[in-house]
């Protein structure tokens, strides 16, 4: 896929593109065995098992995609659902519970990823898991309970508001979610969750068959073909990403006129959701308005101080824990607005803060992690990028310790990966040693550009963005993959020799 024809992709498909989630599928059978597609989700959940009787990835990453997609399935056979086409949902509910059971009783204990919501959602899974197979079948994680679930649901029933970003797991809540103080987005979704809209729906869903979160869920199911993302729409987020990429990378792309209005549009006084349904957050605010800079639209990124710390900035307002990219993407605006409109020196010491923040929390072995992203290759283009252009003498240190922990880290086929080799994964590191590398890195850079010249397979491309659980957002992974082999070609004759 060319550059433009991803960037038209992008009005074409203005909710975003992104895969198909093991823990929001499992909830939907759940919750909404009424809407189409419902037999096609369950032989999705069965068809997504590993042959240890889990789903998802390593380290931690697979126990709530296990606990939905086990959960799913156990209310699929309570209720006699019919079955799927192919699979055994029985067999395949009684391999999760094993897997389960595996997981939560592993010693040493190791902590879980930094995934949204992770501490009411495994605790809430649990909880339904052991309602049918007895009170101590499963046992909570070290430190987890369901307590903040109980109070949460009695704040609901009351009438009382609930914190916006709270709405995107609305299913904790359980049958108190229909009582959310919440009007449904103009596109008919709450929370920008399939999960959490069908659990706000309750039993109106089946009732009111011209509910506008019923329509909402119906059409995202139909997108699909049964199984549902975990996040949807994903719009701002989607564009903001992509044409940050490309143009960063001096790929040639010529986008609509009306896509850069729309980001404008979409910016208010504390910035800009990732799409309707979520609250507005510092890092989708951030690449849109670097998004919009690189385009030659300066916008005055005021809005950024809404999410200003003492030390740094946070997502959202309230956050526990900090983002590495958030903080990478704050300097990447700001450096960008003050070259657009150097008399804005009031963001000067903000940029500095941002740069002491993230020369910080370099890890010893040079790289970065991020609560976003489950691959430090991510993380570290994102920082090293933005303290390459905008962190001053400052970051030239922590630039090199980055590109030196790149080259340690390549695989023998020229990839890069965590768990393994990947296309996206390769992209990052190809970025980082193409745009702030020199010519010390071209024997490293040509052999992961071989890697990177093979053929696309969406299907084998591992999710690795934190949600719920991981997800895929394709187009903003195609984005950097055309970015890095422009960057290739670019720099061939005279940078890589090939």
């Amino acid at each position: 896929m060319s550059a433009d024809d991803l960037v038209g992709d992008l009005m074409a498909k203005p909710w975003g593109d992104v895969s198909p989630s093991v823990y929001e599928t499992g909830r939907l059978v759940t919750l909404a065995p009424w809407l189409a597609g419902h037999t096609e989700r369950l032989d999705y959940l069965c068809a997504r098992q590993r042959p240890d009787g889990g789903w998802g990835l390593p380290d931690g990453y697979d126990l709530v995609p296990t606990l939905s997609a086990t959960e799913g399935l156990l209310s699929a056979l309570d209720r006699g659902d019919p079955a799927p086409r192919r699979g055994d949902p029985e067999a395949a509910a009684h391999r999760g519970v094993a897997a389960l059971a595996r997981l939560l009783a592993a010693e040493p204990w190791r902590p879980l990823p930094d995934m949204p919501a992770i501490e009411l959602i495994v605790p809430y899974l649990i909880s339904l898991i052991n309602d049918r197979l007895g009170p101590s079948a499963l046992p909570l994680p070290p430190g987890m309970s369901t307590a903040p679930i109980e109070r949460i649901r009695v704040r609901m029933k009351s009438g009382a508001q609930v914190p916006q970003k709270l709405l995107h797991a609305l299913e904790i809540a359980g049958d108190s979610a229909s009582f959310a103080q919440t009007g449904v987005s103009s596109i008919g979704t709450v929370g920008a969750s399939p999960a959490a809209t069908a659990a706000y729906l309750g039993d109106r869903g089946l009732l009111e068959p011209g509910n506008p979160a019923r329509l909402h869920l119906e059409a995202v199911a139909r997108r699909f073909g049964g199984p549902v993302p975990v996040g949807l729409p994903i719009t701002v987020f989607e564009r903001g990403w992509v044409l940050s990429t490309l143009v960063r990378a001096g790929v040639p792309v010529d986008p609509p006129a009306e896509m850069a209005a729309d980001l404008v549009a979409s910016l208010g006084p504390v910035g800009t959701p990732a799409g309707p349904g979520l609250p507005p957050d510092c890092d989708t605010t951030s690449v849109a308005l670097y998004a919009l800079g690189l385009l030659g639209v300066p916008y005055d990124p005021e809005c950024l101080l809404a999410y200003e710390l003492d030390t740094h900035f946070c997502t959202w307002q309230g956050e526990e824990g900090a983002s590495t990219s958030t903080n990478a993407h704050v300097l990447d605006a700001l450096g960008r607005y003050l070259t657009l409109v150097p008399d804005a020196v009031r963001y000067r010491p903000r940029m500095d803060k941002v740069v002491t923040w993230l020369t910080e929390r370099q890890l010893p072995d040079g790289s970065w992690t991020d609560r976003w992203h489950a691959s430090p290759f991510y993380a570290t283009a994102c920082a090293a990028l933005a303290l390459h252009e905008y962190g001053g003498p400052a970051a030239r240190l922590p630039v090199e310790r980055a590109l030196t922990w790149i080259l340690a880290s390549q695989r023998e086929d020229g990839s890069w990966g965590r768990w393994a080799g990947t296309q996206e994964e390769t992209a990052y590191a190809l970025q980082t040693l193409l745009l702030a590398g020199d010519a010390r890195h071209r024997e490293a850079a040509a052999r992961g550009h071989v890697f990177l010249s093979e053929e696309d397979d969406v299907s084998e491309w591992p999710p690795l963005w934190h949600d719920k659980d991981l997800y895929l957002p394709v187009s903003i992974v195609r984005a950097a993959m055309i970015a890095a082999r422009h960057l290739t070609r670019q720099n061939a004759a005279a940078y890589l020799q090939i």
